[in-house]
């Protein structure tokens, strides 16, 4: 039986004045959302706060291989963006995010059997080349092959856990941004998307005071298991909470019709496709370029921040993740990257007070945000004075950019049609992954150089030369974006598939 209203009930519904408290059902729906994304950067920020002061001495990580872990897991991210918007539209919001975070939970639970596969392969060709022998020149050599095996083995291991978790985190934000499109008109978009983005910067809160003490007192592989669990818990909450507005008994005719105010503004909606739109027709389409040059350069600043800041704490001042200077170190710069509530309003406060286009009050939004990471060119010479410059400056940057990326993404479901929101979110996040390939692997492949050969640079050396380096890239990174933005997409201009 189809329970879906006719286009002229609907009609008649959208164009009766409202005499009903309007419900706010969306805002359940907002807060489902963000909650995923707090499970989900827990599960990212296991491997970041446990590699260097557990895993690392377990299995002789260098920081060269936890760039490939990382880089790896970012191309596959990116790869996985592709196809999950794809994926997401023909699977409809529900359905698709119940896969996406299935297998991310899944995934995240995988990286605890890395060790013990690696033990049991170890161990086994331990065994194996000692029987018969008893030469100490022997032995010394099958213990540093044994011990280049280990660290091999156990990359190799990690990469493939960490494929199975980006393939399942490479739906998170197609669902997530269509969903938002689906529940918000437009000009509450970049607001709703900020409320929900913010979700990860409460998991990087409270990642910090949770996994590393998980990790000391039942091990790594513990942290793993109990943060990949949650997911599984979201799922039952999602299975009952999301319906289709149309469909949910929750959303009163009210609501429904604020949530469908934009179809009264035919210039304003872009047309939905008659035919079925190719995996690369998105990219014929300068507006899809401009989204692919906001998240290139920023989303890699982003990772780069999310992945490497407890191993900056560790390396450039000497605390353990596990220290309390680390866990208040990292915990306050996600703390003051919660600014970015206030920021991602911004574009809204604009929309509402001016007579500009989505796309014009966006990018005036976005312009400011821009010129907050210039303060990472001061992060290392602070950084000399004490240790909370950097963590105040590098919380200002995540905060510039958590505000960023509630609009950015939201310069999709401004100019092209809602049922190829999700497919044009994945191609544009085919960006953010080769983004943060690039600024990960690179990163610890100057990092480990920088080490090893004692690099200066403006008056820095060895590693912390290596972050100084990559912290001057950071602050221009999101100016630049915006300038190759603008150039690209001048005016509002909306997408006829």
């Amino acid at each position: 039986m189809n329970t879906e209203p006719s286009s002229s009930t609907l009609q008649s519904t959208l164009s009766r004045p409202a005499t009903q408290r309007m419900t706010n059902y969306r805002w359940a729906i907002c807060g489902m959302l963000f909650v995923a994304l707090v499970v989900n950067y827990l599960d990212r920020q296991v491997l970041s706060l446990t590699w260097k002061d557990f895993i690392a001495p377990e299995f002789r990580w260098t920081a060269d291989d936890y760039g490939t872990i990382t880089g790896v897991f970012s191309l596959v991210y990116a790869i996985g963006m592709l196809f999950a918007g794809r994926l997401v539209d023909a699977l409809g919001t529900k359905r698709g995010y119940m896969w996406a975070i299935g297998i991310w939970s899944a995934g995240a639970c995988l990286h605890a059997l890395c060790g013990i596969f690696t033990c049991g392969i170890a161990t086994g060709s331990w065994v194996w080349s000692f029987v018969g022998s008893a030469e100490t020149l022997r032995a010394a050599e099958q213990v540093a092959s044994v011990a280049t095996m280990v660290t091999t083995v156990s990359v190799w291991l990690f990469l493939a856990a960490r494929c199975v978790l980006s393939i399942g985190e490479s739906g998170n934000f197609p669902c997530s941004i269509k969903a938002v499109a689906e529940y918000f008109p437009k000009k509450d978009r970049g607001f709703a998307t900020g409320v929900f983005n913010s979700g990860a910067q409460i998991g990087a809160l409270i990642a910090p005071f949770s996994i590393p003490l998980i990790a000391r007192a039942w091990g790594w592989e513990m942290a793993f298991l109990i943060i990949g669990a949650l997911g599984f818990l979201w799922m039952g909450g999602w299975m009952v909470t999301y319906y289709p507005p149309r469909k949910n008994k929750r959303v009163n005719a009210a609501e429904l019709a604020y949530i469908e105010q934009d179809q009264a503004e035919a210039p304003q909606q872009a047309a939905e496709p008659t035919e079925k739109v190719g995996l690369l027709k998105p990219f014929a389409y300068r507006q899809t370029w401009a989204v692919i040059c906001g998240r290139f350069l920023p989303d890699g600043v982003w990772w780069f921040l999310l992945f490497w800041a407890p191993a900056f704490f560790s390396e450039v001042y000497g605390y353990p993740s596990d220290s309390w200077q680390a866990m208040v170190g990292i915990f306050s710069i996600y703390l003051i990257s919660m600014l970015s509530l206030a920021g991602s309003y911004l574009p809204t406060y604009i929309l509402n007070h001016t007579k500009l286009n989505p796309y014009a009050g966006r990018m005036r939004g976005m312009f400011v945000f821009s010129l907050f990471p210039l303060v990472g060119l001061f992060v290392m010479a602070l950084g000399n004075v004490s240790m909370w410059y950097p963590v105040v400056l590098i919380g200002l940057m995540a905060a510039a950019h958590q505000s960023w990326s509630a609009n950015v993404y939201n310069v999709v479901s401004d100019m092209f049609p809602k049922s190829v929101v999700a497919t044009v979110t994945g191609a544009a996040g085919l960006a953010s992954g080769l983004g943060s390939l690039c600024f990960n692997k690179g990163a610890g492949h100057l990092f480990t150089y920088a080490e090893e050969t004692g690099m200066q640079f403006l008056g820095f050396s060895g590693a912390n030369a290596g972050y100084m380096i990559v912290f001057m890239v950071a602050a221009f990174a999101y100016l630049i974006s915006w300038c190759l933005m603008k150039l690209l997409v001048p005016k509002y201009k909306l997408v006829e598939l």
